[in-house]
């Protein structure tokens, strides 16, 4: 009875494995238990190792069983527990060292994996837009032909839920980017990596863990939950989370069957593109995205990790226009808060009646002159990022407002359409607010002044979901909107 239940699982693993596109057995194992020797689903040949980083390699065999793992110049060897579980530590490998093969053996059992390349490896989590394909991105016949890459290589995490941590996945394997794949690539992350390796000439490893119309708290360990004070209401019901039935709005569930069995996997960094599912949380949306950060950070092991992400589009949400840019400025203060974070403003990507903007190319390439300039230390004479608030004066007897932009981000102002600034508004003491006339001084800051405010205490920039203001820097890239008085 027990050898027909085993080969009824085997078959149905196997069919499972040859729908979702595997080469191999082993990689497409679920969570344990499970017999035989296996390596964990994310290691399947054609994948990227990530470079200049000790290598952690893991997998399951019977107990008490020698394994030894080999690539490139570098092998180790351990001794599965009394559950079967091993793991090892290569040391680092630099990038250009390849096409590898690794080789596994535990016993008389061999995993052979080929065509392994070393680089550098992102995250691309999120939402819809994140998850949001090639194959539907602007000009999609034309890039999909053009997808010749093969320095890209990409895997994607099927959608799986859990109420507690997994320690392995379902996987399709990883697939080097041709014509024949990069239609179902993450279309964010592919011209993130498209851009990015034209400039640092190494392979780019994406792995896209990502589900459409998810919330952020689901996507968030209990460990990121439990660093933020402001979040107790959640962290305290994190015992009956891990009791409950799996599902999509339940805070760690996605965490745990997406992003935990990664949580060894050497990465570079993270892109996430998320937001539109918790519009209208105004500042309780930057208390969240500080618990996914953090917990991320933790359960990678990295406290410096970069992350960079997409700052909302303008789009008709409906009910209070107000509402969506109390993202935007919950964002705006992750930016210039967290450390080693990074915002593509995307106000000039939008379709006010699409909530998935086609133009994925152009946010790819921000997130990446995000990662060039505060990750590679590849900042070029152009601002990385279009200008963000830094400071308001107040012009003493002028009945005006001076704002301030970060240098950084600067680079010179200007407007998008060489008209006059739009989109800027002043209040007094009153509250109420006013169409203000801005002045540009030096291409570096504004003057912000209005007649019906002869005594402006306030300024924001850009506030309503279906604003598409027209001020940039040299380089292009459009400004965040933000204001003074909203908190």
């Amino acid at each position: 009875m027990q050898n027909i239940l085993l080969r009824k699982a085997i078959l149905t693993t196997t069919i499972a494995a040859l729908l979702l596109g595997g080469t191999a057995f082993h990689r497409l194992h679920a969570d344990e238990p499970q017999p035989g020797f296996r390596m964990a689903c994310i290691f399947t040949d054609h994948m990227v190792l990530q470079r200049d980083q000790p290598l952690p390699v893991w997998g399951w065999a019977a107990p008490g069983r020698a394994v030894t793992v080999e690539v490139g110049p570098h092998s180790a060897r351990t001794r599965t527990n009394a559950e079967g579980r091993w793991r090892l530590t290569l040391p680092p490998l630099e990038s250009g060292k390849g096409p590898l093969t690794m080789t596994v053996k535990a016993g008389d059992e061999t995993i052979r994996l080929t065509d392994i390349l070393v680089g550098e490896v992102w995250l691309c989590s999120g939402q819809s837009n994140m998850e949001w394909t090639v194959s539907r991105s602007a000009n999609p016949k034309e890039e999909i032909a053009n997808g010749n890459h093969p320095l890209i290589r990409h895997i994607k995490v099927p959608h799986q839920l859990s109420p507690t941590p997994k320690d392995n996945m379902v996987t399709g394997g990883w697939q080097v980017c041709s014509p024949k794949v990069v239609a179902n690539f993450t279309a964010v992350g592919y011209y993130f990596a498209r851009h990015l390796q034209g400039e640092i000439k190494v392979p780019i490893g994406l792995i896209g863990s990502n589900w459409g119309g998810t919330r952020i708290e689901p996507w968030t360990p209990p460990v990121g939950f439990k660093a933020i004070k402001q979040l107790e209401s959640i962290t305290g019901k994190l015992d009956q989370f891990s009791k409950a039935r799996p599902g999509r709005g339940t805070p760690t569930h996605m965490y745990n069957a997406m992003i935990h069995p990664l949580r060894h996997y050497k990465i570079k960094g993270a892109l996430w593109y998320q937001g539109e599912s918790n519009n209208g949380e105004g500042m309780l949306y930057f208390h969240k995205m500080r618990a996914l950060i953090a917990g991320w950070r933790q359960v990678f092991a990295d406290e410096k990790l970069p992350f960079y992400f997409v700052q909302l589009a303008p789009f008709r949400y409906g009910g209070d226009p107000k509402r969506l840019p109390g993202i935007w400025h919950a964002q705006f203060a992750t930016v210039k808060t967290v450390p080693h974070t990074g915002m593509a403003v995307t106000t000039d990507i939008t379709h006010l009646t699409d909530i998935h903007p086609k133009n994925k190319q152009d946010v790819g390439k921000r997130l990446a002159l995000w990662a060039l300039a505060k990750t590679y230390d590849k900042a070029s004479k152009q601002p990385y990022s279009g200008p963000l608030f830094e400071k308001m004066d107040k012009a003493e007897g002028k009945g005006a407002l001076t704002v301030w932009f970060d240098k950084a981000t600067t680079g010179g102002l200007k407007t998008s359409d060489g008209k006059p600034v739009s989109h800027f508004e002043i209040a007094g003491k009153d509250g109420k607010w006013h169409p203000a006339k801005v002045t540009i001084v030096y291409g570096d800051h504004l003057i912000v002044s209005s007649e019906a405010v002869k005594q402006p205490e306030h300024v924001r920039f850009g506030w309503d979901q279906l604003a598409t203001p027209n001020l940039v820097n040299r380089a292009g890239l459009p400004a965040s909107p933000f204001n003074t008085d909203f908190r």
